[in-house]
């Protein structure tokens, strides 16, 4: 079983992962590219990744979780000494990045490609030549939705490993 302080520490890296790919998120969508993709994707797996998974092992082995009672009620999801305010915040993040998954998907317009020196968008094998502008911005709606989806991991890894280290029943 995993300690209290680890688990805190694991909260703490997923919070530090929200941070990262929120924050890229917006720069993306502000028109701005802070950080290589490789770099800016990699990071943010490495802060997600590990406290997510230590969040689903620990809760899993503690409260031996099944399927919710009651589809709408909190309780069913939440653990009970969980503060209700920090659960909703947490949903309501998770719906930000959810929200940027959505928004940058509806934009993208094909599979960037370079071919021949020049920039294409490939749309299920319907080749449209583009600018570099559009070329790159296509890029950054495939990069908002990697860091968009590891945020969203990210709050929930936050989130488990937080209620679980905080739980004082066990």
């Amino acid at each position: 079983m995993m300690s209290r302080r680890g688990l805190l520490w694991y909260s703490v890296l997923c919070g530090a992962g929200v941070l990262w790919s929120g924050g890229l998120c917006v720069a993306l969508a502000l028109g701005q590219r802070p950080v290589h993709s490789v770099v800016a994707v990699g990071m943010a797996a490495l802060l997600t990744v590990p406290g997510f998974a230590a969040g689903i092992l620990a809760n899993r082995r503690a409260y031996r979780t099944q399927q919710p009672w009651r589809l709408w009620s909190l309780s069913s999801w939440v653990p009970p000494h969980v503060p209700v305010w920090a659960a909703i915040t947490a949903g309501l993040v998770f719906f930000a990045f959810w929200l940027g998954i959505v928004l940058a998907f509806v934009q993208l317009d094909g599979n960037p490609e370079r071919r021949d020196g020049q920039y294409v968008l490939n749309d299920h094998d319907k080749i449209t030549v583009v600018s570099e502008a559009t070329y790159r911005r296509q890029l950054d709606h495939e990069q908002q939705i990697s860091l968009s989806v590891l945020g969203a991991f990210a709050v929930g890894g936050a989130f488990l490993c937080a209620a679980r280290a905080t739980d004082h029943e066990s």
